[in-house]
């Protein structure tokens, strides 16, 4: 089993899984139809089905397309919001593609149908990959926009922290940076988030993905997996872990990187007023 990771809009991530035998691929938040097409296409793939974590349009809006663009091909989802949807599926649902198999994880919060994918493949020692869209990120959890703490608690320790430690995590945004420097703040002591934030900056500089990331890392620096740790809990002023989660998301909300300045000519059309600010 292959995971293409394809860089996609500001910065999300679409994804390719791929069944190298046989060349059957499964699509993963295909938001931009006409580019995962050509990829496909000049890697003589059959696309055969698409995953999508949950409505938004940056991760949703290329199903139709797809669906109209290929013939039979399934759309699985779960929530009736998503676009295209052919399938929709609850939790611990699995599908089966080939050789490759597919847990579907249900985790409320960030929207109140977001699935996540658990997949691996028959006889291969290669580690598991979920796919966790808008919930887990490197070094960081998704914004609580339709559910509670409680909710992201239990997706995190009791549905995504549960999986194998070697699991590969694949996000739907490459957000690592930034959530890697708010953990900075958060356990400034962790030498493990200083080495992974140092690493990261370094992969942007070269324009490289950070993803995938595995489980047993994200545990190391990623401060939304560590409500139990000393830092942590001093930072948040709580114990709890379901209220060290909810003030963490709410500083987490707060936390800004200083903005940039913007280049002279784009100052100069702020000034004539070509440009919005």
């Amino acid at each position: 089993m292959k995971v293409k990771v394809i860089s996609i809009l500001e910065d999300n991530y679409m994804y390719l899984v791929i069944e190298e035998q046989s060349k059957r691929a499964i699509a993963v938040d295909p938001a931009v139809p006409h580019r995962l097409l050509e990829i496909v296409k000049r890697e003589g793939l059959s696309l055969t089905a698409v995953l999508t974590t949950h409505h938004h349009w940056d991760h949703a809006r290329g199903n139709e397309a797809l669906v109209k663009d290929v013939p039979g091909l399934q759309v699985y989802g779960g929530d009736d919001r998503i676009g295209g949807l052919t399938d929709k599926v609850t939790n611990a649902q699995e599908l089966k593609f080939g050789t490759i198999n597919v847990r579907c994880l249900f985790t409320p919060c960030h929207t109140s149908g977001h699935m996540c994918y658990f997949v691996w493949e028959d006889e291969c020692s290669d580690a598991p990959a979920v796919f966790t869209g808008d919930t887990l990120f490197i070094g960081g959890c998704g914004k609580f926009l339709e559910g509670t703490a409680e909710q992201m608690y239990h997706n995190l320790t009791q549905v995504l922290g549960s999986l194998p430690q070697d699991t590969k995590i694949f996000c739907g945004h490459e957000y690592t940076i930034k959530n890697l420097k708010f953990a900075m703040l958060v356990e400034p002591e962790n030498e493990k988030v200083k080495e992974m934030l140092n690493w990261a900056k370094a992969r942007d500089d070269d324009d490289k993905p950070t993803v995938p990331s595995t489980l047993m890392e994200e545990f190391e620096y990623n401060p939304f997996l560590r409500l139990s740790e000393e830092g942590v809990q001093k930072f948040t002023g709580k114990t709890d872990p379901i209220e060290v989660l909810r003030v963490l998301r709410k500083e987490k909300d707060k936390f800004k990187k200083p903005k940039e300045r913007l280049p002279p000519h784009a100052m100069l059309a702020l000034e004539w007023g070509l440009l919005r600010p």
